[in-house]
């Protein structure tokens, strides 16, 4: 994984194995590394590093993960990747519904943590900004009552700011790239999350449930996003 310039991580692991592991990862990888061995040390951590990255375990001794992943979400825009060792899939879901970007279970591959902070980390530079042609100015995308900043990565929705985490700002800039395009799931999981993990659905699924709670779209309707059964989503009228 190539950095240009220097990252920082914050891990959040009550198992000293298994934070020295992706700590030593990070730092091959050019990151400057804080770890915390409980949800509470977590937080602090992150308000006062203000990282890039949180790889955040969902077991630890204090507070349930899904409860510092909600906490850390009101303090930071940060890129979260959940660590999980339970075989329960609604704890992994209800992490992304609190605005997690991404989760692996435990055991997993070094390699392919690595891989995806990788992939997250390029999608400010290479993922919604793709709207705009190269050296064109800040471009603003009308679609119905919504209007998106690309350059400002800003959504208002009938004049009100809409509180949209990365991946579901990325997720709509992408739908608005295409208006007329329909989007796979799998398409998606390249183009947002820059994976090619396709079995990780669930990610698309639920972040654009969340977009859609976001802009008080009625999946029925889908006024702004519509889901083509089988296939994936595209832009609704607006």
């Amino acid at each position: 994984m190539v950095v240009e310039r220097a990252w920082s991580a914050v891990i959040v692991d009550d198992d000293a194995d298994i934070r020295a592991l992706i700590a030593e990862l990070l730092r091959q990888s050019g990151f400057e590394v804080t770890e915390a061995a409980s949800g509470i040390d977590g937080i602090a951590a992150v308000r006062e590093v203000e990282p890039d990255v949180v790889t955040l375990d969902l077991n630890l001794p204090d507070l349930d993960g899904i409860e510092v992943c909600r906490r850390i979400r009101e303090i930071t825009d940060a890129y979260v990747v959940m660590l999980t060792a339970r075989p329960d899939e609604i704890d992994r879901l209800m992490g992304l519904e609190i605005g997690a970007d991404d989760y692996l279970t435990k055991p997993f591959s070094p390699r392919e943590l690595r891989a995806r902070i990788a992939a997250m980390l390029r999608r400010p530079r290479s993922g919604a900004g793709s709207l705009s042609a190269p050296g064109a100015p800040a471009e603003s995308v009308r679609h119905g009552g919504l209007e998106v900043d690309i350059e400002g990565r800003m959504a208002m929705l009938n004049g009100v700011e809409l509180d949209l985490t990365r991946t579901e700002f990325d997720l709509l800039a992408t739908l608005l790239s295409g208006p007329r395009r329909v989007w796979p799931r799998e398409t998606l999981l390249r183009t947002v999350w820059g994976t090619d993990w396709v079995s990780d659905g669930h990610l698309v699924e639920v972040h654009m449930a969340n977009l859609r709670r976001k802009l008080g779209d009625d999946p029925r309707s889908g006024r702004y996003i519509r889901t083509v059964r089988g296939v994936g989503y595209r832009l609704g009228v607006g």
